[in-house]
C-alpha cells in the first residue's frame, strides 16, 4: 500500500519525537511491504517565524491532500509570556482543527503492566484501566464569541453548540461503545449550563438507536473525582470541548507519564494523529523527550486511517517490549540507565 502522510513537526520537542515516529513507521512499512511518502509542513511558532502565521495555506493544502496527518506539538514560551501577542501558535491548532473538520478527538487512557507502579495513583485503583474520552473539538467555548467590555475590565467567552454538532460526536461515541464493552458516559454540567442540557437531551434521543449500549449521565465535577478514584469503572466517555480538554489531561497521568498517551482527531476531510503532550520547550534540543506517545499515535494512524491492524499491533508490541526492558527516557527511569530520545527510537526500529 502507498501511504501519503503529511508531517507537521511543530515546535519544541515536536521535531525530535516526530523523527522517532518516522523511523518506526518506515521500519514497519518495510516489514509489511508498504511505501510511505512523507510531506513536511510548517505549523505553530515555526510557521509564524517563517511566514508570519501559525497555519499557512500551503500547510493546509498539504494536509487536505494527504491520507493522514502526523503531528508533533505547538507552543513557545515567548508567546505564552506575552499577553499582547496578536498571533499565537495555538491559533494555528484551532484553525487547523476547524479547517480540516477535525471534530472528534479520541483520547485513550490505559496502563502498561511494567509501569503500573509509576502512576501517582495506587495500583489497586488503576489496574485494568482502559478507557477512551471522545472530546468535541471544533465548537464550544474555544470557538464561541469572545471579547472585552467596560474599557477592557470585563471579559466574556461564549459556549455555543448546535444539535447537529452534538449528534455527530455522540454517534461516534455510541459506535465506539458498540465495538468495546457497550458502555457510554455522557459528561456535562446540565444542572447549570444550557449547552449541557442540549448535550444531554440530544444523547438521550439517540439511545433508542443503540439499545445495546448502557448510557450514563454524569456531571463533569463528579467525573473528575472518579477518574482518580476508580478510572477502571469507565469505558467510553463523550463530552464537550472545554470539559474534554481538562479531563483528558487529568486522565493522562494515570499511566505514569504524559509522554505515553497517543490521540487521534477524526474529521470530515482527513484524520490527524498526535501525542497528547505539549511542546515542552525546556527539553527542546536536549534529546531527552519521551517519544512513545508519538510512536503510539503512529500506531493509531496505521489502524484508524489505513485499517492496517497488524502494523499497528507490531508497533504497540515493540513499545511494550521497550518498557519491559527498561529502554526508557528520563521521565520513566528510576534506577539504572535512562536513554536518549533517539536511542529509544533506534531500539524500537532494531527490535521490530
Amino acid at each position: 500500500m502507498n501511504l501519503n502522510i503529511a508531517l507537521l513537526p511543530g515546535d519544541g520537542i515536536g521535531p525530535e519525537v516526530i523523527d522517532q515516529a518516522v523511523k518506526v513507521c518506515d521500519a514497519v512499512a518495510a516489514k509489511f511491504n508498504h511505501s510511505i511518502n512523507w510531506t513536511r509542513a510548517l505549523t505553530g511558532a515555526a510557521a509564524i517565524d517563517a511566514v508570519g502565521e501559525p497555519y499557512p495555506d500551503e500547510t493546509h493544502e498539504i494536509c487536505v491532500n494527504a491520507d493522514a496527518v502526523l503531528f508533533g506539538a505547538i507552543g513557545h514560551p515567548r508567546f505564552d509570556n506575552d499577553p499582547s501577542a496578536k498571533v499565537r501558535p495555538e491559533q494555528g491548532l484551532l484553525k487547523m482543527r476547524k479547517a480540516l473538520g477535525l471534530f472528534a478527538n479520541v483520547r485513550p487512557t490505559f496502563t502498561f503492566p511494567s509501569l503500573i507502579d509509576k502512576s501517582p495513583l495506587k495500583r489497586e485503583r488503576i489496574e485494568g484501566t482502559d478507557l477512551v474520552i471522545l472530546r468535541e473539538l471544533t465548537s464550544g467555548i474555544y470557538f464561541g464569541k469572545r471579547g472585552r467590555e467596560d474599557d477592557g475590565n470585563t471579559a466574556y467567552d461564549t459556549c455555543t453548540y448546535t444539535r447537529a454538532e452534538v449528534t455527530r460526536l455522540a454517534r461516534k461515541g455510541f459506535e465506539m461503545a458498540m465495538s468495546r464493552s457497550k458502555r457510554l458516559c455522557c459528561v456535562d454540567k446540565a444542572n447549570v449550563l444550557e449547552s449541557s442540557r442540549l448535550w444531554r437531551e440530544t444523547v438521550q434521543a439517540l439511545e433508542k438507536e443503540y439499545p445495546e449500549v448502557e448510557v450514563s449521565y454524569e456531571f463533569v465535577d463528579a467525573v473528575a473525582m472518579r477518574l482518580v478514584q476508580w478510572p477502571n469503572s469507565y469505558d467510553v466517555l463523550i463530552t464537550e470541548n472545554l470539559f474534554g480538554d481538562i479531563l483528558t489531561d487529568e486522565a493522562s497521568v494515570i499511566s505514569g507519564s504524559m509522554g505515553l498517551m497517543p490521540s487521534a482527531s477524526l474529521g470530515t476531510n482527513t484524520s490527524l494523529f498526535e501525542p497528547i503532550h505539549g511542546s515542552y520547550p525546556q527539553a527542546a534540543g536536549k534529546d531527552i523527550a519521551n517519544p512513545l506517545a508519538t510512536v503510539l499515535s503512529a500506531a493509531m494512524m496505521f489502524e484508524t486511517a489505513f485499517g492496517l491492524d497488524a502494523e499497528a499491533k507490531a508497533i504497540r508490541d515493540v513499545v511494550d517490549k521497550s518498557l519491559a526492558a527498561g529502554i526508557v527516557t528520563e521521565d520513566l527511569a528510576t534506577e539504572g540507565k535512562s536513554y536518549k530520545t533517539s536511542e529509544v527510537g533506534d531500539w524500537l526500529v532494531n527490535n521490530l
